[in-house]
């Protein structure tokens, strides 16, 4: 005979489990802002930004944002596998496209 299934067993498990990813997202968030030095910046200017990049709908401009980011990304890995941890030399200046936006 099958054993009967507790879904408010699976209901609360799969609850719990939505709540620890949105926390990992919440906190890998954070991580992004202070990996890329964004947290020296006030945080309604922050959003500023963010709703404008949000909003975005010019192709060619996220495009940029994305190649800049990998490239951020890339450096970030290079940098620990060599057991280093330095900012990338362009993670500080402004991106001119940024700006525009």
């Amino acid at each position: 005979m099958r054993k009967p299934r507790d879904i408010d067993a699976e209901l609360k498990a799969l609850a719990e489990k939505a709540k620890q990813l949105k926390e990992r997202r919440v906190q890998q968030l954070g991580e992004l802002v202070i990996g890329t030095s964004a947290d020296s910046i006030d945080a309604e200017t922050l959003a500023g930004a963010l709703l404008v990049i949000a909003e975005t709908k010019d192709a060619a401009k996220l495009e940029a944002w994305r190649k800049r980011g990998q490239a951020f990304f890339q450096s970030k890995s290079r940098s620990t596998a060599n057991g280093t941890d330095q900012k990338p030399s362009s993670a500080g200046s402004p991106d001119s496209s940024a700006a525009q936006a």
